[in-house]
């Protein structure tokens, strides 16, 4: 029988947190659900790290390394992974962990309803051997299958069953919504949306304590200079991202620090490629100009990476080329030339395809979710004018956000996307392949490729690197000849903190607190 547990209780029965063992963090996005498999987002994914934990996990410097398996092995020929359990783990409610929890966090997770299902496009079957063993079999072999599993967050089957939980709710509500039952370093004690998310430890963890933070609260605060206040007057201990106009200053200033990196994430613009008609502009109904790829190649060639990199990311981001920034595996070295500005091969272009005077339509972005993002949709609608392109800008809260584009409420749009496997093969499973039941689950625009729907397992099962290479550099080669997605460039990390703080900064931007020591 599950034991019940009072958060608020067992809080109080950690002691009173001195204020020097309390952590308080700001950032621009609230993570919109406790659920680890309802949003594929890096606010909800990085977030619940510190709750949640996977059989596998990332360390420091982003190896896989062991967390509720302790050990893994192939299975035959490529026919799968086995995995070995630790015994011991408990979840928060102190129910025992085991192998039932992991078909059940299968099951839930591979669901139509969830929004991770493209993980397990691989998987035919996962087999509970004993209690401490699982056989997960794939299709095909899949070399790099325990890195796709990173951030696959395990569940405990019974609680989820007890609070009606058993499927994510990933544009609705459910239990798993706003409460969280798992088995990492840090346990949910409250939970206000759009307010305040207070973390305290969990006493019962498996692992090693490197932490001294007795409490941890996260506060979204969206106003940049709102949240720099807040770090310089104390009112929080860190705050990310810092503005990048205010990062020099914050450098040189007592008491505080900036530790500042290279996100994995490639900020891009994505298109409506099988929409019939406009969804915004004044000519809403109107048929649908990206789908010609004419339009969209005159879109490249309009906007200007250079200067908004210099004008509105002040130096501290690199130009983009492909869905992956060059640190990751697979990047295709041959394709890494962007399209040149060139607003006369636009214009011509613009005018073959039918459109010498450009058209209006609705450009989507988001405000709160990437390093100056409605700065840098301003400063597209100002290029694409440039060439006759009207686009009536819509920014809105990443909670709003989501949804409309699934809801195909858009005609241009804002994306940042961070390869969970740190491979150039984790976009195209998510991101350009057709949208189906486990693949393309983030192809809001709809484009479709046979041959990269070939490719693509056949990508996956290959354990020959040159022959893999070269499939990577064919399928990066069809989206940019395609211009299924314009790359714009990768995303700068820039986290402020105050100067008692140590802590890890990792390229995926997920901010681990068992890592943070309050001095």
């Amino acid at each position: 029988m599950k034991r019940a547990l009072t958060l608020t209780a067992m809080a109080l029965c950690l002691g009173t947190a001195a204020t020097a063992e309390t952590f308080r963090w700001a950032t621009t996005t609230d993570p919109q659900t406790m659920d680890p498999h309802a949003v594929s987002s890096a606010p909800v994914l990085g977030f619940l790290n510190n709750v949640y934990e996977g059989l596998v996990r990332r360390g420091r410097d982003m190896s896989i390394e062991p967390a509720l398996a302790t050990g893994w092995e192939p299975i035959g020929a490529g026919d799968g992974w086995r995995f070995t359990l630790r015994q011991g783990v408990t979840f928060h409610d102190g129910s025992a962990f085991t192998a039932e929890d992991v078909l059940f966090s299968y099951q839930r997770a591979s669901s139509e309803q969830s929004d991770v299902a493209s993980w397990f496009s691989p998987v035919s079957e996962v087999i509970v051997v004993d209690e401490f063993t699982v056989d997960i079999m794939t299709t095909s072999p899949q070399p790099i299958f325990p890195d796709s599993i990173a951030n696959w967050m395990m569940m405990d089957s019974g609680w989820a069953a007890a609070n009606g939980a058993e499927l994510p709710a990933r544009d609705a509500e459910n239990h798993a919504t706003l409460n969280a039952n798992g088995t990492a370093a840090f346990m949910l004690a409250e939970r206000q949306p759009g307010l305040s998310t207070v973390l305290v430890p969990f006493d019962g963890w498996w692992g090693e304590v490197e932490h001294n933070i007795t409490r941890a609260e996260l506060t979204p605060i969206q106003n940049s200079a709102t949240a720099v206040a807040a770090l310089l007057s104390g009112d929080v201990d860190m705050i990310d991202p810092v503005p990048i106009q205010d990062a020099a200053r914050l450098s040189e200033t007592d008491g505080v620090k900036v530790v500042q990196g290279i996100e994995a994430r490639v900020i891009m613009l994505g298109f409506a490629h099988d929409h019939e008609v406009l969804y915004g502009g004044a000519d809403a109904g109107a048929p649908n100009p990206f789908a010609d790829v004419r339009v969209r190649r005159a879109v490249a060639h309009a906007v200007n990476v250079d200067a908004i990199l210099q004008t509105i990311m002040r130096g501290n981001a690199e130009p983009a080329s492909q869905l992956v920034s060059p640190a990751m595996r697979g990047y295709s070295a041959i394709h890494a030339a962007r399209p040149a500005v060139d607003l006369d091969a636009a214009r011509a272009l613009l005018a073959e395809a039918g459109y010498p005077d450009g058209f209006p339509f609705g450009l989507s972005c988001p405000n709160d979710r990437y390093l100056n993002d409605e700065s840098v949709c301003q400063a597209v609608v100002g290029m694409l004018a440039q060439i006759g392109l009207e686009a009536q800008l819509d920014a809105m809260p990443v909670s709003n956000y989501w949804p409309e584009l699934r809801a195909d409420n858009f005609d241009m749009y804002l994306l940042g996307w961070s390869p969970g496997t740190f491979d150039a093969e984790h976009p195209i499973r998510f991101l350009v392949h057709t949208s189906g039941e486990r693949l393309g689950t983030w192809n809001f625009g709809g484009y479709s490729n046979p041959r990269i729907d070939e490719m693509l397992p056949l990508i996956q099962s290959e354990i020959d690197d040159a022959a893999r290479q070269a499939m990577l550099d064919e399928a990066a080669g069809i989206i940019q000849e395609d211009m299924v997605y314009l790359p714009m460039y990768v995303q700068p990390l820039i986290w402020g903190t105050r100067d008692n703080i140590d802590l890890t900064q990792r390229p995926d931007n997920f901010f681990i607190l068992r890592w943070v020591t309050v001095n």
